[in-house]
């Protein structure tokens, strides 16, 4: 994986091959010219390229020409400094997705560092990414992931088995849905779809799919509700079937400074009420569920609204003091 310098042969093939690949015919004269070099220079800077293995065909016509087809090998990759750098942090992130490409990723990242110069190998090292987050998230069978993908690409209706949770050694019937979006969120993997026997847009755990073969048939793409996926499964974990937002969102003033209720509000938004109080403004998917959160801060609570969240905080003090007399 060679990493061109500005100033050498090496540069020019990069730029050459970067435009071969932005779009399909290039006249060899506008080549010349986007390059600064003359036709000739063009002929032989495409031949080098056929040496590396670069399927760069001619194309006949008035102003003759280059196409890049596909080949059918894997020849030597050319990156600038700034992709080799994406590369190196993409595998980096990689390795912690769960994706089950996390060895592959490893020994990729592992031979991309090796050949960085060391400016850049420090700016890869520099950056810090945990796995430990996902350390303990199911695993996703690769070819799970691409008979997905291949689907969602291909627009062709999925059936499979669903492991649901509780039952992970009973699938249950069989399922089918039009998958639209396979999104990665906190290290787990999604399939978003369109049920069509539900007639509503469902959201299905990728590590607990198991494909059937073969495919359904195609099927017209829908747009998520909202236009924006990430928006729009947000909201579902969420606990909401429109916007991106909590069903249950109540505010409160806490006797405790901004400084220690900022670190651990989540998404929810923080003002200071005087010298040692802060008003709290959060949401969760119940009242009760908001309550004892909001409970886990360890200090007075006052509610401002709404009476449902005050009502919530009422049960949670019965259920306390149950759960003290049983003791």
């Amino acid at each position: 994986m060679p990493i061109a310098s500005s100033t050498t042969t090496s540069s020019r093939l990069l730029s050459l091959l970067s435009m071969l690949q932005a779009r399909r015919d290039w006249p060899g004269g506008l080549l010349a010219e986007r390059l600064g070099v003359s036709e000739r220079t063009v002929r032989r800077d495409v031949d080098r390229l056929r040496e590396l293995g670069y399927p760069v065909q001619a194309v006949k016509g008035p102003d003759g020409g280059y196409r890049l087809e596909a080949g059918s090998q894997m020849p030597p990759l050319l990156f600038d400094e700034e992709q080799a750098v994406a590369l190196a942090v993409a595998l980096r992130i990689a390795v912690g997705t769960g994706a089950g490409i996390e060895e592959a990723a490893a020994r990729a990242l592992a031979t991309v560092r090796q050949v960085l110069p060391s400016r850049l190998r420090h700016r890869v090292d520099a950056l810090e990414i945990s796995a430990a987050a996902h350390g303990a998230d199911p695993q996703v069978d690769t070819a799970v992931l691409l008979t997905l993908s291949a689907a969602v690409r291909a627009g062709e209706e999925l059936r499979f088995d669903y492991r649901s949770p509780g039952r992970p050694e009973q699938a249950g019937p069989p399922r089918r849905v039009q998958p639209h979006h396979l999104v990665v969120r906190a290290g787990r993997w999604y399939v978003v779809g369109w049920d069509p026997d539900r007639e509503d847009w469902r959201t299905y755990r990728a590590d607990r799919m198991t494909p059937r073969f073969p495919t359904g048939p195609r099927f017209a793409p829908r747009e998520v509700p909202g236009g924006d996926v990430a928006a729009f499964l947000s909201a579902r974990f969420k606990g909401s079937e429109g916007a991106d937002a909590w069903p249950c969102r109540g505010e409160v003033i806490l006797d405790l400074p901004v400084a220690e209720v900022a670190p651990f509000a989540g998404d929810g938004v923080v003002e200071e009420f005087g010298a040692d109080r802060t008003r709290l403004t959060s949401g969760s998917w119940s009242w009760a569920a908001l309550a004892a959160a909001l409970a886990r801060f360890d200090t007075e609570i006052e509610v401002v609204s709404p009476p449902e969240l005050r009502s919530a905080f009422a049960e949670l003090s019965r259920r306390a003091a149950r759960a003290a007399r049983a003791g």
